[in-house]
């Protein structure tokens, strides 16, 4: 949950293009077995690569035009994907006799917000490694139009996360955008426009990270501190013993774990609906459930910060956010300052100040999106424990003004790569041509399916 600060109104932000400076890809391959145990990631797992290899093969050969449709639970997941890329794919190309033709890459959409809370250093390497920023609010037609050309002309196949952001959850997809079906459908047309034969097909890869040695103890020490500063009392030290058999023991542990996690959720809550009632004036129905609770709140937090840009409270939870994320940048990043008087550029600073709020109010909520009340009961695994208790641990550390803290280690992970079937859009084309919208939405939708379907091969 990254949160600028700001002196006041900024200049407009403007498209950053792509400019690939080969030397720079080169440095970061260099440095990416660091880069990876910097991130926590002890070990990389992929399967499918020849597959993927061949798929690349095709687009070198002029045959395909290849996107690469990943997911994206994590901030972590460009190093891993460019591990797939850049080592995993031509190795594997070299060792069945077929290698590709050097670089081995993907250029991909990035969200412009990154340079912001990332840095400039952040934004020259994602630029100087083929990227393209795109303002996820609205209609970029600039950066449509590059990403566009770079499908159907591009050197290098393009990777789009179709989730539009992370959700901290390895097991648990968002809804996708309908943003990759849509560039896919554009370059079906205007490869047949230019009378071109090559086919589109959108490779599904899975990314989900899994602890290498999950720990109780490791997780129970991140949750103590986590207790405290939320002002619970300490627990007892676990379940009642004896048990009569170690099934029963062990279902009483779990119990006792899940149930510490549950009041930790309860609290942070309550205390935001404290808040919120006090300072805003919202209201929220007591004695519901806890995940009507959380949808409740969200709801609500978001139509505040929707009623202070003017916008209607519509579509799904992602795009709420992306429009609130979008109309905040537009009162913040403004191309009139030079022609303001400086009264007008003092109320200009007001209004950058009210828009940054609002969007923290945003930032604090979006991270729940995905909490459904459910996640850890259906599977209570160490990996779904932890992924919930850190997305705790980091709000708690947004409204305590530290959100660059870093949480304490849990231990290394192992990213998880999984190659899915290609999908062939040529194949839709015709449909497409009848319906766009429902072509878009029937491929998104298998593209949720396959992407679902790979998580659930994974999990068995």
């Amino acid at each position: 949950m990254p949160r600028l600060r700001l002196a006041g109104a900024q200049p407009p932000l403007t498209f950053i293009p792509p400019a690939r400076r080969a030397w720079v890809r080169w440095l970061v391959r260099l440095l990416l077995p660091l880069l990876l145990r910097g991130q926590g990631v002890g070990r990389v797992q992929a399967d499918g690569v020849a597959e993927l290899a061949g798929c690349f093969r095709a687009q070198q050969q002029g045959r395909v035009r290849l996107f690469l449709a990943f997911r994206h639970p994590s901030t972590r997941d460009p190093l891993v994907l460019a591990w797939l890329f850049w080592c995993a794919v031509p190795r594997l190309a070299r060792r069945l006799g077929r290698p590709l033709r050097p670089p081995v890459h993907a250029q991909f959409l990035y969200d412009r917000g990154i340079p912001l809370w990332a840095g400039a250093l952040v934004g020259w390497v994602l630029c100087s490694l083929g990227g393209v920023p795109i303002q996820r609010g609205k209609l970029d037609r600039q950066a449509l139009r590059m990403a566009r050309e770079l499908a159907v002309d591009g050197p290098f196949p393009l990777a789009i996360a179709p989730e539009g952001a992370t959700n901290g959850h390895g097991e648990l997809i968002s809804p996708l955008e309908p943003g990759l079906a849509q560039l896919a459908f554009w370059a079906c047309e205007d490869l047949a426009a230019a009378g071109r034969p090559e086919r589109v097909v959108i490779v599904p890869i899975g990314l989900r990270y899994p602890l290498l040695r999950p720990s109780w103890p490791r997780i129970e020490r991140l949750l103590a501190p986590l207790e405290r500063r939320l002002g619970l009392a300490p627990p007892p030290p676990g379940p009642p013993r004896p048990r009569k058999d170690r099934e029963t023991d062990q279902e009483a542990l779990a119990e006792h774990r899940y149930g510490r996690l549950l009041a930790v959720a309860e609290v942070m809550l309550r205390e935001l609906e404290g808040f919120y009632r006090q300072a805003h004036g919202l209201h929220f129905t007591g004695g519901a459930p806890f995940a009507e609770r959380m949808a409740q709140l969200r709801d609500r937090v978001l139509e505040l910060a929707e009623s202070r840009f003017a916008l209607r409270s519509q579509g799904t939870l992602q795009e709420r956010c992306r429009r609130i994320e979008q109309a905040g940048w537009e009162r913040i990043y403004r191309a009139d300052l030079d022609a303001l008087s400086p009264v007008g550029r003092g109320l200009a600073d007001w209004t950058a100040a009210e828009a940054s709020l609002c969007l923290d109010h945003m930032r604090l909520v979006e991270p729940f999106t995905a909490m459904s009340g459910r996640y850890v009961v259906d599977r209570p695994t160490p990996d779904r424990y932890a992924e919930l208790l850190l997305i705790l641990w980091r709000a708690v550390a947004w409204i305590e003004g530290r959100p660059q803290l870093r949480p304490p280690s849990l231990g290394p992970t192992q990213a998880v790569l999984q190659v899915g079937p290609a999908i062939d859009v040529t194949d839709r084309h015709g449909a497409y041509r009848q319906d766009r919208r429902a072509a878009v939405d029937s491929l998104t939708g298998a593209v949720r399916t396959a992407l679902q379907d790979i998580l659930e091969r994974g999990l068995r």
